[in-house]
Order: C-alpha cells, then structure tokens, then sequence
C-alpha cells in the first residue's frame, strides 16, 4: 500500500466509490436518493424546502448541505442541484426563504437555521453527521452562504454560485469556500463580487475560484457540468476529508468552458 492510498483510507468519512471525472460528469452520483418537502408552517427561521438523501444507510452517516436560492427566486429555480449532490453522498435541504426579496444576511442567517432543522429535528437527523455540515447558494444566496461560513466557522465548507453581497472583505472566513462566477455576469459582476470576495478570504483558509467563461448571472439555473464538478469535489474533500477529490481541485480545471481558476494548492 502506497502512503497516499494509506492516507486516503484513514478518513472515516468517505462515502462511495472512487471517482472519475465521468463519474462526477454524470446526472447522478453512485446513491440513489429520495426527497420529500418541508412545509414551512413546520419550521422556524427559513421558509421550508426539499430535503433530498441517500436511501441507504450502509455507509453510516452522512453530511448535509443547505442551499439557498436567490433574489425573487425560488428553490425551483436551481433545484437539480439537491438530488445532483446528494446523490454522491450529502443529505441536502433546498430552502424557500422567509421572502424572496430577502437579503444576504438573512438568508445566512436562514441557512444556518435549516441546517439546525436538520440535525436536530427533521426525520432524516440520524442519516446526518453533524459535525460536517456545508452551506451553497446562489446570487443573495451565494452571498448568504458566505455570511453564515463568517457566522459559523465550525461549517466544513461553503459554495457560493455568482454571490452577491454589498460587504466585499471576507477576512474573517475560516471555511474552505469555493466560489463559482459567470465571466459575463452583469448582476453580480465577477470583478466586484466573486473576485474581490475570493480574494479578501486570506490565504491560510482553503480557497478556490471557479470562473465560467461567458456565462451569465443565471448559470446555476439550468444544468451545469464545470459547477456541479466543482462543487461535489469541494464538498466531498472538505466535508467528507475525502483526499480522492483532490485531484479534482489542484491543480484544477482547463477547459473552453472556463475562463479563470485558482486555488490555494497545494491542499493541505
């Protein structure tokens, strides 16, 4: 045994096979999910969703995922992300926001009120890990992500997906966040939002910055392979310790399809 597989092996968390950029590419990962909806006259803090988790319980507990939507939006709107994540091995709750015209730090606020709704009284709490818990979002989302990853340091990993957010140094983050940007985004363009935010996160926290070339502020609404790549890799090293997904990471990604990436590799 080589002292990498050694390594590799000593993690407690991984969940599933060894992955391949196919594997990772695909619409679905190697756990067959199921779902079901959260109202939100049972909850407090967020407005309901649609939790999505493996179905077996073979490979013992599991990380979670809250995701938000963004401005106006609904969790609808980037919804093919629940079952594409949790299907690699994460209980994820899809959000609907107290309103939709909520801003970044309140759908911070919201994240981190799902993911306590989760791990203490949702019906899937024993599938969870509460230890290793991870925030996403998209545009106030993106941006709300990042406010609960200031909020909460003890979160394994934050992504945010074409942030906005009118506060632009994350100094104090501690959380390995990868952000993803559209090179063409003229909402929350990259240059004031996903860039500067990437760089104000200092250097000793895990940092990545994907950014797609000319894609729009929407881009996490339609399926969307580089993000959703990123995405699972990001959440399986950070939240699962899972090392396999390095490779994923650092150096990174080349394609036509992106125009930016960076990283803090080495990962440690």
């Amino acid at each position: 045994m080589t002292g990498a597989t050694s390594a590799q092996a000593a993690s407690p968390y991984e969940r599933g096979p060894a992955p391949t950029t196919a594997s990772l590419d695909a619409s679905r990962g190697p756990f067959a999910t199921a779902q079901q909806s959260v109202s939100r006259l049972s909850v407090s803090g967020f407005g309901g969703g649609v939790i999505y988790y493996p179905t077996s319980t073979a490979e013992g507990t599991f990380g979670a995922v809250a995701i938000s939507p963004g401005y106006t939006a609904s969790w609808s709107s980037i919804s093919w992300l629940g079952p594409r994540i949790a299907s690699h091995g994460f209980v994820v709750i899809g959000i609907e926001t107290n309103s939709t015209l909520d801003q970044p730090a309140s759908r911070g606020n919201q994240l981190l009120a799902a993911l306590d709704y989760l791990t203490r009284s949702s019906s899937v709490r024993t599938r969870i890990d509460a230890s290793r818990l991870a925030v996403a979002g998209h545009s106030m989302g993106g941006g709300g992500s990042l406010e609960a990853a200031k909020d909460r340091p003890s979160l394994q990993a934050a992504v945010p997906l074409a942030p906005w957010n009118l506060t632009k140094s994350w100094s104090g983050l501690r959380v390995p966040t990868l952000i993803v940007g559209g090179e063409s985004d003229t909402i929350a363009p990259v240059s004031s939002h996903s860039i500067p935010f990437y760089n104000s996160i200092p250097s000793a926290t895990e940092k990545a910055y994907l950014e797609l070339n000319n894609a729009s502020h929407f881009f996490p609404q339609t399926t969307n392979t580089p993000t959703a790549r990123l995405a699972v890799a990001w959440l399986k090293r950070f939240v699962d310790d899972d090392t396999r997904y390095d490779q994923f990471l650092c150096p990174g990604p080349s394609s036509s399809a992106i125009s930016d990436y960076r990283n803090t590799c080495p990962l440690s």
